[in-house]
């Protein structure tokens, strides 16, 4: 087996796992039936982030089926560091796991809080807001460093990108739901990493 192929199975370690744990919290999320308004984190967040990350998963299945296709985007990476995108891909699926076993029920796909949301803080929510962001920001960095690509790394960056300017949408959303508490929760985490000396 070459090089090449041996991480395409790396990559399809990686990227079905993380499928896997998503799906599956998704699945028990949505057995509420809950029906969600996605107005509220605006039309241009709503399209650009669906379909950036629409980009990064056809260009990442291209790839998956045969890199020839995505060799017009490929970036000379170290076999070493794209061996390091595997490894930082099993630590953010371990991380979407732990995540989501904590969130819960209260896993949606917009900024807006189920009916029944719970403010959580217990597992990674613990030291930062969210988690699950970071998650997926190093689930795409190990499929940008697996597959050494150009145009997938720029469409994750572009995904990452979204999910920032998102995050204070769904902040303000949580402030209004949970009001002084959420505000209290926001002076002792982080948004995205831990707050030092806390």
């Amino acid at each position: 087996m070459n090089s090449e192929n041996a991480l395409r199975i790396g990559f399809l370690l990686v990227f079905a796992s993380a499928v896997a744990v998503a799906g599956y919290h998704r699945w028990q999320a949505a057995k509420c039936r809950e029906r969600l308004s996605r107005r509220d984190e605006g039309v241009a967040v709503f399209v650009l982030l669906r379909l950036f990350g629409l980009a990064l998963w056809l260009g990442a299945l291209a790839y998956l089926i045969d890199p020839r296709w995505m060799a017009w985007s490929a970036v000379p990476l170290p076999s070493s560091i794209r061996w390091a995108g595997g490894v930082s891909g099993l630590a953010s699926v371990g991380l979407l796991y732990w995540t989501l076993r904590h969130l819960g029920k209260n896993l949606t796909d917009t900024v807006v809080t189920r009916a029944e949301h719970a403010l959580v803080t217990t597992g990674p929510y613990r030291w930062v807001r969210h988690p699950f962001y970071v998650a997926v920001g190093l689930l795409i960095l190990s499929v940008f460093l697996l597959t050494a690509n150009a145009l997938i790394g720029a469409a994750g960056l572009l995904v990452v990108v979204m999910l920032v300017v998102r995050t204070p949408i769904e902040e303000r959303k949580l402030v209004e739901r949970f009001g002084e508490e959420y505000r209290a929760y926001m002076e002792r985490t982080g948004r995205f990493w831990p707050r030092i000396g806390r």
